[in-house]
């Protein structure tokens, strides 16, 4: 392992390699820097136990991460060797500590010193219902260092089945283990269990592709629920409701008419491919209806400018300025506004009486990403229009890029049929 100086401007060279290096301090000894390939960064320091001498084996004490200046960490490192020579063991210590905390205990840190303060609102809301439906329940009590391989493939295996609720299934089991590997790893960089420890290391599940796109047909009957949804209300279906029943509403109480806020917001989903979040969380002066663009400043990517077509600002115009958001909430208006949670129950009704059973509100951003693609408009343009930073991610929606390969079929077909002669 490299012995350098130890100083702020040596931190900048200390980039992360594939595997995880260790920096000594040439001054003092047992001090340095280690560098995990993810690129986390923790302050050690290396001693031996007791009595010392090379017969006994070196223990590592994690001091901290890079909120400490190397000032800092020295000067921590100069007190836990002290302590050393006076009889203690910190790295022992520490490890009968850390051998108490449950996986409760440490995934409620989790959340609170790294995933709210890294993550953006719906990935902490995704990760808090995945930790307390799934991981809490069935392993929370236990000791972290003690969750095994075992345990977490019989918890895979059972969130794996489908529930009456329509919750589970093999996407869901593979999400619980990825938010379970998050949590192990930084635990571990952290110095909360035991350096390495993830047993979440094991054959996931096969997910079929779940996107969905709309046909044209799909698309008008959509378009027809929309309609009905904002003028005469959409039937709704009440327990009970045989004609004789005493429970039995009247018929104008039989029908549900939506705000054009809650149309309004279905309606630009699909004709700006914008995620759920960026269409709740719209404001008013994101909105540029003179150079006909919405200026998004913390969308999932960062921040995104969003093109709008004739279409999606005609929508704008029609919906109602009530408060500060475009789709307003219940609390629009007052000094404590916040945007629209969701549009769970008003888009289950909507597709529904779509004839759309099982169609995800997620499924309109792919069916204007598939229109794009199927129009030959070319994989970098939809991306560009969907906000992706990546290529790869446009890639899924190559294979309805037909138009320029059609093209070229004709151009070589046609070229050999005219040499070869007969009917073209």
């Amino acid at each position: 392992m490299p012995t350098i100086k130890i100083s702020r401007k040596a931190l900048a060279s200390m980039q992360p390699k594939e595997k995880i290096t260790t920096y000594y301090d040439e001054d003092l000894r047992g001090f340095g820097m280690r560098v995990m390939p993810s690129g986390v960064k923790s302050w050690i320091v290396e001693y031996r136990p007791g009595a010392g001498g090379r017969s006994i084996a070196k223990k590592r004490f994690r001091i901290g991460g890079m909120e400490l200046s190397p000032e800092q960490a020295r000067t921590a490192a100069e007190k836990v060797l002290a302590s050393v020579s006076l009889g203690s063991d910190p790295a022992a210590d520490r490890a009968g500590e850390r051998g108490a905390l449950s996986i409760a205990e440490i995934a409620d840190r989790f959340m609170r010193d790294h995933v709210k303060k890294k993550r953006k609102a719906n990935s902490v809301e995704g990760y808090e219902g995945i930790i307390e439906k799934h991981i809490k329940p069935a392993i929370g009590k236990k000791a972290a260092e003690k969750v095994t391989r075992a345990d977490l493939v019989k918890l895979h295996n059972k969130v794996s089945e489908k529930q009456a609720d329509g919750t589970g299934g093999p996407y869901a089991a593979n999400k619980m283990l990825a938010v379970l590997s998050k949590l192990f790893n930084w635990a571990s960089d952290l110095g909360l269990i035991k350096e390495g420890t993830n047993p979440t290391q094991f054959e996931r599940f096969n997910e079929e592709q779940r996107e969905r796109f709309l046909t044209g047909e799909e698309l008008s009957q959509l378009g027809a629920a929309l309609v009905e949804a904002e003028t005469i209300g959409i039937p709704h279906d009440v327990e009970g409701d045989e004609e004789n029943s005493r429970h039995r509403k009247r018929a104008h109480q039989r029908h549900v008419v939506y705000s054009p806020h809650i149309t309004g917001a279905i309606r630009l989903l699909l004709l700006t491919g914008c995620r759920l979040r960026e269409v709740l969380h719209l404001r008013w002066s994101e909105v540029d209806f003179e150079r006909g663009l919405l200026f998004l400043p913390d969308s999932k990517t960062g921040r995104k400018t969003v093109v709008l077509s004739e279409a999606a600002i005609d929508v704008l115009k029609s919906v109602p300025r009530i408060g500060e958001y475009v789709v307003a909430s219940e609390s629009a208006g007052t000094p404590d506004e916040k945007p629209r949670h969701d549009l769970k129950k008003p888009w289950a009704a909507i597709s529904q009486r779509a004839g759309l059973k099982g169609l995800r509100i997620h499924d309109l951003r792919h069916t204007f990403a598939s229109v794009g693609a199927g129009g030959g408009l070319g994989l970098p343009v939809i991306g560009k229009l969907l906000g992706h930073s990546q290529a790869s991610t446009t890639q899924r929606y190559a294979h309805l890029d037909i138009d320029p390969v059609r093209r070229a079929a004709n151009i070589i077909a046609g070229n050999i049929a005219s040499k070869i002669g007969g009917k073209h």
